[in-house]
C-alpha cells in the first residue's frame, strides 16, 4: 500500500532554495505569523496603570534658546512635577527640550525620562537628558511603542515626522484602538491642519469623516492650556487609580 504524504514527512514540508515562488511564499507567511504573534501579545495589559506617562511630540530642528524650546522645558517641568513620567522620540530640538524639563523637575527621582528612538541613515543620537532608552528600526514599530506606554499626548510644533505621529494618534481614536486618551495640538500651526481637515473632509455631499472626528484633537495656543488638559486628565486618572486600589484591598 503507498504511504500517504504527511504534514511532518520531510518530502513534503522542505523546500528547495532553488524554488524561488515556494521560498518567497514560505517568508510571507513567516512575516504575517510574526506579526500575528506580535500583535496577540500587545492585547496583554497590566490589571492597572502604576505611572501616568505623556509623549510629547515635536521637531528635532529647534534650537536651545529659542522661545518654543523654552516653552516645552517649562512645560514638561510641570508635568513631571505632577508626578508624570515624560516620553519623547528621544533626540534633540524639543524632544531634547522636554526630557530636559523632565530631568529639572523638582521630583526627578520618581519620574521616568523615556526616550523611544529610531534608526536613521543620518545618525540620531539620544539626547544626553533621557534616562531610560530604547532603539527601533522602523517608524512603524517605534509608533506602536509610544501607544503601548502613552497616557497621553502632546503636539508641539513640528514637521513631517510630527505630522505622521499625531495623525497616527488622531486615526487610532476615530476608529477607537484607543480610549480615554488626551491628543493636544500645542501652538497656532496645528489650528490650520484642524480647520483644513474640516473644510475638506465635511464637505456637503462629499463626507469623507464625520464631525466627530474634528472634535477628537484639544486644540490649544499655549504650553498653559495643554497643561490646563493633562492635569484634569490626570487628577480623574489618580482618582480612578485610587479607586482601583481600594477594590483589590477589599477583594
Amino acid at each position: 500500500m503507498k504511504k500517504q504524504p504527511s504534514s511532518t514527512d520531510p518530502a513534503e514540508s522542505t523546500v528547495s532554495l532553488a524554488d524561488e515562488e515556494a521560498v518567497k511564499r514560505i517568508v510571507v507567511e513567516t512575516v504575517f505569523g510574526m506579526w500575528a504573534a506580535v500583535n496577540n501579545l500587545t492585547r496583554l495589559r497590566p490589571t492597572r496603570r502604576e505611572r501616568y506617562r505623556v509623549t510629547i511630540f515635536g521637531s528635532a530642528r529647534t534650537q536651545p534658546g529659542h522661545w518654543v524650546y523654552q516653552e516645552v522645558k517649562r512645560m514638561t517641568e510641570v508635568l513631571a512635577a505632577m508626578g508624570c513620567d515624560i516620553v519623547t522620540g528621544g533626540g534633540a530640538g524639543l524632544m531634547q527640550a522636554a526630557n530636559e524639563g523632565a530631568k529639572a523637575s523638582r521630583a526627578p527621582e520618581r519620574v521616568q525620562n523615556i526616550g523611544i528612538n529610531v534608526k536613521l541613515p543620518f545618525e540620531q543620537e539620544v539626547n544626553p537628558f533621557v534616562g531610560e532608552a530604547f532603539e527601533h528600526q522602523t517608524f512603524f514599530t517605534r509608533l506602536h511603542h509610544f501607544v503601548l506606554l502613552s497616557d497621553a499626548f502632546i503636539v508641539a510644533p513640528g514637521g513631517i515626522g510630527t505630522v505622521l505621529e499625531s495623525v497616527m494618534i488622531w486615526q487610532l481614536l476615530q476608529v477607537r484602538h484607543l480610549h480615554d486618551t488626551p491628543l493636544v495640538f500645542t501652538g497656532p500651526m496645528w489650528k490650520g491642519l484642524i480647520d483644513w481637515a474640516t473644510q475638506m473632509m465635511l464637505r456637503p455631499g462629499f463626507e469623507l469623516a464625520d464631525a466627530e472626528d474634528m472634535k477628537i484633537p484639544y486644540c490649544v495656543d499655549s504650553a498653559d492650556e495643554a497643561i490646563a488638559v493633562i492635569r484634569k486628565h490626570h487628577s480623574r486618572w489618580l482618582a480612578e487609580h485610587a479607586d482601583s486600589k481600594t477594590s483589590d484591598i477589599k477583594s
